[in-house]
């Protein structure tokens, strides 16, 4: 079931959902407007022949800081990473969804190719993954509404969530946009052989 407005502003009141910053005007009647960090990963195609996702990625982006009031360009075709302003932190009995603004999807901007999904026990910033499927570039402001996140309640709480170190969550506390660390899968074993 998802959570009402009412439901939002009382798990946010019993401190289980932590939005932070959060501007109660952004509670919506099921959903929570999140803003624009102001960092990015710009992918530098000139650096390899293509995207081993074996081997770490580091040196495959360029980190994009852009000052306030500036704006960053995002052209047809490209795709960046991004993040949320809010660092959200969900209690594990709670699934989180993130899904870009309609009227920015109207433009042509997509938020997020898979990663819409935010476990419960998450805590940092929400990664955007920036594709303009538009013809023409878009501008995008950091401190802009870019996205919604609704919140989902579970039957029961989750044994063992994101964050445990059972399960090698990847980017429990991330404080901005990283690049993929599907790499550690290889180095582990825990990736090969899935479908």
């Amino acid at each position: 079931m998802i959570l009402s407005d009412r439901s939002i502003r009382e798990e946010i009141e019993k401190d289980r959902i932590r939005i932070e910053p959060l501007d109660p005007r952004c509670i919506q009647p099921s959903s929570v407007d999140l803003h624009l960090y102001s960092e990015f990963l710009v992918f530098r195609n000139s650096r390899r022949p293509f995207i081993d996702v074996r081997t770490p990625q580091d040196d495959l982006t360029e980190l994009v800081r852009v000052p306030e009031g500036e704006a960053f360009i995002l052209h047809p075709g490209e795709f960046v990473l991004g993040s949320t302003r809010e660092i959200v932190e969900i209690p594990d009995d709670l699934v989180g969804r993130l899904d870009g603004k309609s009227s920015l999807g109207r433009c042509g901007l997509m938020i997020h190719s898979t990663a819409g999904y935010v476990d419960p026990g998450f805590r940092g910033r929400l990664t955007l993954e920036l594709s303009n499927v538009a013809n023409l570039p878009i501008a995008l402001y950091p401190g802009m509404r870019i996205a919604q996140i609704s919140f989902s309640r579970m039957t029961t709480p989750a044994e063992r969530p994101y964050g445990d170190p059972a399960i090698g969550s990847k980017y429990q506390g991330q404080m901005g946009p990283r690049a993929s660390e599907l790499h550690r899968e290889f180095c582990t074993g825990e990736g090969q052989g899935e479908r």
